[in-house]
């Protein structure tokens, strides 16, 4: 079963910061992270997925309740944009996703003397294996 849910852009905001790691002279100028906050309790999702969001024990979720994600993978800040966005839908479709109430069954009784059939044949097998006294 799964939570339907819609995502407001106008609750997400987004901030261009300066990436990490190698790029040459490129990437002390140019701004093309992204830092992307999403406030969980202020959004306009259902009450039930934004308990079972706050629930998660992700690093990205603050204590306050605001999802953060940095995307520094691509060089032009629109892909790290989308690329942001694509991993926030993502944690939240996880969130949405509840998983069916396993019921445990009982074996039949026909199983259960196949079963057992089973364990005396292999028994016979390797009782079979033992020493043989003349």
């Amino acid at each position: 079963m799964r939570i339907a849910f819609v995502l407001d852009p106008a609750e997400v905001s987004f901030s261009a910061i300066r990436a990490q790691g190698a790029g040459g002279q490129n990437v002390n100028k140019v701004s093309n992270a992204v830092h992307l906050r999403f406030d969980v309790r202020a959004s306009s999702l259902p009450e039930s997925l934004k308990e079972r969001l706050l629930a998660l024990r992700d690093q990205r979720i603050s204590d306050d309740g605001v999802v953060v994600i940095k995307a520094q993978q691509h060089r032009s800040l629109e892909k790290n944009r989308e690329e942001a966005l694509a991993r926030l839908t993502e944690l939240i479709e996880a969130a949405a996703d509840i998983p069916a109430v396993r019921r445990p069954t009982k074996p039949t009784r026909a199983s259960q003397r196949r079963r057992l059939e089973g364990k005396a044949l292999r028994g016979g097998v390797k009782a079979g294996r033992g020493k043989v006294i003349v």
